[in-house]
């Protein structure tokens, strides 16, 4: 038989690296974890658009010979769909050393594959090219585990070397990201400090931190640890083993991956797997696991401390807690009654390093906000409320509330709560009924559950390109509008 095309060879190659790019986006999302971009995408529409169909066409057009179909739709239907889809994203794949690994290990065997036609001068290997993709992802992960044990043995190398270095490990369902930033900031100017940057807080990210950014003169490091499945926590406590740990509150984020309440609060807890805890601070509220050992549980210290006269405005925060059997006072202009327990636990931890109670007052009132997390601004006469980092229903209730005490128009914009159940979602839905005139809902996750709860005006906006254009024709000057959980697109 005839040695294929030109046409037919660079064809085949376009195919393969289109449907490799549609999966190494997908794969990046979901932290390259193949199972999670099958079960847990929640736009599978997706998958049959830019990967089944593409592959079943492939095969029926080479197998009834009929190549000139597949062309037309690779070159006129399916390139284009997945341009445009790629440039519609608000989160595009980027280009890292990884992801570019991928794509040469694909190129290699997709030259292995010509040379294969080439020796054997046998059309019906065809197929082969396919292989091509599935060869790339199984030698780009069995390479990717060969560097990440080195680079924990790196880690731990590097951190033996730093015998005197500080680590404060923090989880929590939600609220982590904020703990981290308050204890950075009223540590700062007694130590040293280093943290993740932004919300990085998987093993990958975490070893990628220490050997890339951790400096050699840091006195304390200070981590996030999340998870996805169980033992994802118990690794980050025993490769860094931090002296001092935090679980804050533990609900129902990530409820899809783990199924039950009581597999989160495990996970959660493996934190107090470290080898060198000295401390845990625990949400007081938090479950405490059966299976727990006396000698880790003779370690939690409870929080926050108790509280009273908890004062929580759009212009500041202030509340008292009692300390040493005193009630002290300490003023904020973090926002949301939630925060109250996340600085809370923050003084408790300056109290543990001996930062004097008088300094801890004056860095609780200096804190500045966590970008994206109820962040107040006026814009052209409208008062506009950046929530958009908070996807958890406590906190989402909370900053309802303080839409409430505003006096004007009100209006929401929300994909209502990811990762979560119908019940929380309903109840978010109730509470919007109560404050906002107008619910701008984003996204297709959960458009109908809560338009079949909302009572009051609503707007579905599925594309998300479209929202500044829905928002300049609806919201009027003296309005507030409170962007609450900005969940991307392929949500």
């Amino acid at each position: 038989m005839n040695y294929l095309s030109i046409l037919d060879i660079v064809s085949l190659f376009v195919f393969v690296f289109a449907i490799s790019y549609y999966s190494i986006t997908l794969l990046q999302w979901y932290n390259y974890d193949i199972w999670r971009v099958i079960t847990k995408h929640h736009k599978y529409s997706w998958h049959l658009i830019y990967f089944v169909c593409p592959v079943v066409m492939f095969f029926v057009c080479f197998w009834f010979d009929v190549r000139i179909v597949f062309y037309i739709y690779l070159y006129l239907v399916y390139i284009p769909m997945l341009i445009y889809w790629a440039a519609k994203l608000d989160k595009r794949v980027v280009f890292t050393k990884r992801v570019c690994r991928f794509f040469v290990i694909l190129l290699v065997f997709m030259l292995i594959n010509e040379l294969i036609f080439f020796i054997f001068q046998v059309e019906s290997l065809y197929y082969l090219c396919l292989l091509s993709f599935v060869f790339a992802l199984v030698f780009g992960k069995i390479f990717e585990d060969i560097l990440m044990r080195n680079f924990i043995a790196l880690v731990k190398d590097k951190l033996a070397l730093m015998p005197e270095l500080k680590i404060i490990a923090i989880t929590a369902s939600f609220g982590k990201t904020s703990i981290k930033n308050f204890v950075a900031q009223i540590f700062e100017g007694y130590y040293n400090i280093h943290t993740t940057a932004r919300s990085i807080n998987t093993l990958k990210g975490i070893v990628a931190d220490i050997n890339n950014n951790l400096n050699f003169g840091t006195d304390m490091y200070i981590i996030e640890a999340g998870a996805r499945q169980e033992g994802d926590i118990s690794e980050i406590a025993t490769l860094v083993n931090p002296q001092v740990a935090v679980i804050g509150e533990i609900g129902k984020a990530h409820i899809e991956y783990f199924k039950t309440i009581e597999k989160i609060v495990k996970t959660k807890f493996e934190l107090l797997e470290s080898h060198n805890l000295k401390k845990a601070f625990v949400y007081a509220k938090n479950p405490i696991p059966q299976d727990l050992s006396e000698a880790k549980k003779a370690l939690i210290e409870p929080y926050p401390l108790k509280l009273r006269n908890i004062n929580a405005t759009l212009e500041q925060t202030s509340f008292e807690m009692e300390i040493d059997g005193k009630w002290e006072l300490f003023e904020t202009y973090i926002l949301g009654r939630f925060n109250v327990e996340n600085i809370a636990v923050a003084i408790m931890l300056a109290k543990y390093f001996g930062i004097k109670l008088s300094n801890i007052q004056k860095a609780v009132k200096k804190l500045t906000p966590i970008p994206h997390r109820f962040n107040l601004s006026l814009s052209n006469g409208k008062t506009i409320i950046d929530d958009g980092f908070n996807g958890n229903l406590n906190g989402m209730l909370e900053g309802i509330r303080l839409c409430g005490l505003f006096e004007g128009r009100k209006f929401i914009v929300t994909p209502g709560l990811i990762e979560s159940d119908d019940e929380s979602n309903i109840k978010l839905a109730e509470a919007i009924n109560k404050v906002f005139d107008l619910a701008i809902i984003t996204g297709d996750r959960n458009s109908n559950l809560l338009s079949s709860h909302l009572h009051i005006q609503k707007v579905i906006s599925r594309d998300k390109s479209q929202l500044e254009n829905v928002l300049k024709g609806m919201i009027t000057s003296g309005s507030l509008v409170y962007f609450a959980n900005d969940a991307p697109s392929y949500i």
